[in-house]
């Protein structure tokens, strides 16, 4: 084989590759290649060229032992790390001889697994708060407090506090699987957002202060905007956002909730209906925003669980609304309330 040929061959793997010649230099490193150790790796020997231990052992041992050898090798970033699968293969009995390297990148496996990790941890947090009251309180009631009637009074009704706060993380990890579930499916009904919006605020108005609540659906036309989307899941939005607008803007300050036609949306590119939940609470700090949509997060941790949060309904909006192929967009200023939008293209 000729090193003409070799040249052609790493060019064309699509990951980060490289051949140690039989004179242990680096030999045609592709581009993806190049842009990890920089251009200047070429004819070096491998040891100066790379100086990276794993890489290096891989090599050897592939020189040594005469068979394919299988290493990690982790890049630092500025932000964060990525990690590669590094395979180095000898190439015994070719002509030229010498070990052929690739790189693959498995940054997102390990990801994955950092968020199951993350997810199974944060799961077993939030259970085990509600889980231990309920311990000590029954406890208390096999015991001390078997024959005092006010303390049982009022031991069972934090306790059935407690049991409504993990029944409503149960309801919540259930629903968030099942969105996930059917993320890639494309919703095949044709929905009118006016109808669906005015029922959620109906319904919300009976629990709160009805005149809190302030809807203008006016500047859309039901007969020509309409989306593709699944009824009950775009309630569940909505609700969510408005009941989130309605705990945390405030006792009686005013929710705006707009739904407005956008001729073309800059992100989705195409005409779309924009739905607008104003409140006009103490805002949230902009290095929240980013962070509000994962699982779990909290700006105010113990305010949020007070006010009976999971933690979990922003980003179970958030999977909704991409299966909905839309997008969420969040404004906040501190000390001028909150906006969260959802875009959703027409039908």
């Amino acid at each position: 084989m000729a090193e003409i040929e070799i040249g052609k061959i790493v060019s064309a793997i699509p990951i980060p590759a490289f051949f140690v010649g039989a004179n242990f230099r680096v030999q045609v490193p592709n581009d993806a290649a190049r842009e990890i150790f920089g251009p200047e790796i070429e004819g070096r020997h491998y040891v100066t060229a790379l100086r990276q231990p794993a890489i290096l052992r891989a090599i050897e041992a592939a020189v040594s032992e005469g068979r394919r050898v299988v290493g990690q090798y982790t890049v630092s970033g500025p932000v964060s790390e990525r990690k590669f699968r590094v395979t180095a293969a000898l190439l015994d009995g070719s002509s030229p001889q010498g070990v052929l390297v690739c790189l693959e990148d498995v940054t997102p496996v390990y990801e994955a697994g950092q968020m199951r990790r993350d997810f199974v941890a944060n799961v077993s947090h939030e259970l085990r708060t509600p889980l231990t009251a309920l311990l000590g309180f029954i406890d208390t009631l096999q015991g001390p407090a078997r024959e005092d009637a006010k303390a049982r009074d009022r031991f069972l009704s934090v306790m059935a506090r407690e049991a409504q706060r993990m029944n409503r993380l149960v309801g919540d990890l259930l629903s968030l699987s099942r969105v996930e579930f059917s993320e890639k499916q494309m919703p095949d009904a044709t929905v009118d957002l006016g109808e669906i919006l005015s029922a959620s605020v109906a319904t919300l108005a009976t629990n709160t202060a009805g005149d809190r609540l302030k809807l203008d659906i006016a500047g859309v036309d039901p007969s020509i905007d309409q989306v593709r989307g699944d009824t009950d899941q775009l309630r569940q939005v909505f609700n969510n956002l408005i009941e989130n607008a309605l705990k945390y803007g405030g006792e009686t300050a005013p929710v705006e909730v707009t739904l407005s036609a956008v001729p073309q949306d800059l992100y989705l590119r195409t005409r779309s209906l924009r739905v607008d939940v104003q409140d006009h609470g103490p805002g949230i700090a902009s290095h929240h925003i980013p962070r509000l949509t994962e699982r779990f997060y909290r700006v105010d941790a113990h305010r949020s669980r007070e006010l009976g949060g999971t933690g979990l309904g922003l980003a179970i909006v958030k999977h909704i609304v991409q299966r909905h192929r839309g997008r969420m967009a969040i404004t906040s200023e501190t000390g001028a309330g909150s906006c969260f939008s959802v875009i959703i293209p027409v039908a």
